[in-house]
């Protein structure tokens, strides 16, 4: 009797624990669906069902592609500005910057002004794309006194080696006849000098972050255009078009900087506009979520918190190369704690990610259904399959 008093103690103290918990909520957003905070809160609703009173800690981030803006806007209590500015087709669109709580620092989505979801599918095209209102953008930051930048610079619909966000910002790329050259990947053939006179002084009096996790060089077959321009819209013949282009666009930049961008690393991200920071800008590139980690401080949030809950809309190979849910766990590892991620698909080679800190990865989706309903549903199956895991996360506690 005196045995079984002892054990049922240390189960009470057990579940005790478990009832007031602290578990932390870090998703990325889940594509085309629900924004990175509407993930956390899906998944603390599930968590709540089992245990009421944990300590949830909702950290929404993401991996310098589209929702850094949000995340660190958020996690800082900035606030937003938006302004119209020059699209990828060359047309007006409503893009915006982040300030962070600092009231210094300004964070921009390439992709908010230059993004290929501005883009329908039938109107791609990285011979005309521009990054024009990307350039804008800084200048408006610029002129509204700031001075420190993070710079996120995925999901672009650009291939023009970032000479159209030169352009806006005074820098003149000329032609043969004295001309300024037109906007577009298949303008860089033209280019045959660069005029900085009347470049944005307050560049090199600036701090700029540059926030990717593409390593890509510039030209070649792991190139910008070869990798990312189909995407884009690129046939092959445009695409090998476009690297011609771009190696031109380099030779240019080298008889000008002395930098040569052809095969430096990082180059290639965004359609060559790492290759424009690079060679133009001061500052210096960090994978997007070590910059996202920082600045939302979701090491310190992670310090005694049993469960890390993390996903995004696909989890796969790719995500051991600086994706959220890789980001995150590789946090939580350094301090012992189990990581559960939740995705809209899992796809293969998904096994290097449990040397990395995830300990498992499940799907969302819970019966047959279209992609348009389990993105619609998003919310919902985030709920439920954070409720399951949850449950048998306890139960195996339990058990042992």
């Amino acid at each position: 009797m005196k045995s079984f008093i002892i054990i049922n103690t240390s189960i009470e103290s057990a579940l005790e624990r478990c009832v007031h918990m602290k578990i932390v909520i870090a998703p990325d957003s889940f594509k085309g669906s629900i924004s990175a905070w509407e993930a956390a809160v899906a998944i603390e609703r599930g968590i709540k069902k089992v245990l009421p009173e944990s300590d949830t800690v909702l950290v929404p981030v993401a991996d310098g592609g589209e929702g850094t803006m949000d995340s660190l806007v958020a996690a800082t209590g900035g606030h937003i500005i938006e302004h119209t500015v020059t699209g990828p087709l060359h047309t007006p669109v409503q893009a915006a910057y982040g300030i962070l709580g600092d009231r210094e620092t300004c964070v921009i989505e390439m992709a908010s002004a230059s993004g290929l979801y501005l883009v329908t599918t039938e109107q791609r095209n990285p011979l005309i794309t521009t990054t024009y209102g990307t350039g804008e953008l800084i200048k408006k930051a610029l002129d509204a006194g700031c001075r420190r930048f993070i710079l996120a610079i995925g999901g672009s619909a650009t291939n023009d080696g970032g000479s159209g966000m030169l352009q806006a910002l005074g820098m003149k790329l000329l032609n043969d006849m004295g001309a300024e050259i037109g906007f577009g990947g298949g303008e860089l053939r033209r280019v045959t000098a660069i005029d900085t006179e009347d470049f944005d002084s307050r560049i090199a009096q600036a701090e700029f972050l540059i926030a990717t996790d593409v390593q890509n060089p510039l030209i070649g077959p792991h190139g910008a255009s070869y990798v990312f321009g189909p995407q884009k819209g690129a046939t092959p013949e445009m695409v090998e078009m476009l690297d011609r282009h771009l190696a031109h666009w380099a030779d240019m930049i080298e008889s000008k900087t002395g930098i040569r961008l052809h095969e430096r690393p990082g180059a290639g991200a965004a359609g060559g506009i790492g290759g424009a920071f690079q060679a133009f800008f001061p500052g210096l590139t960090k994978r997007g979520i070590d910059i996202v980690i920082e600045y939302t401080k979701l090491k310190e949030k992670m310090k005694g918190a049993a469960l890390v809950f993390t996903g995004e809309g696909q989890i796969d190979f790719q995500t051991a190369l600086g994706k959220t849910p890789m980001g995150v766990a590789q946090e939580a590892r350094k301090f012992g704690i189990p990581v559960f991620a939740l995705a809209g698909s899992v796809g293969s080679g998904i096994d290097v990610l449990y040397k990395q800190g995830i300990h498992s990865i499940h799907s969302i989706i819970n019966a047959p259904m279209t992609l348009q309903a389990a993105m619609e549903r998003a919310a919902e199956l985030l709920t439920f399959t954070a409720e399951q895991v949850l449950r048998t996360y306890l139960a195996s506690r339990n058990y042992r």
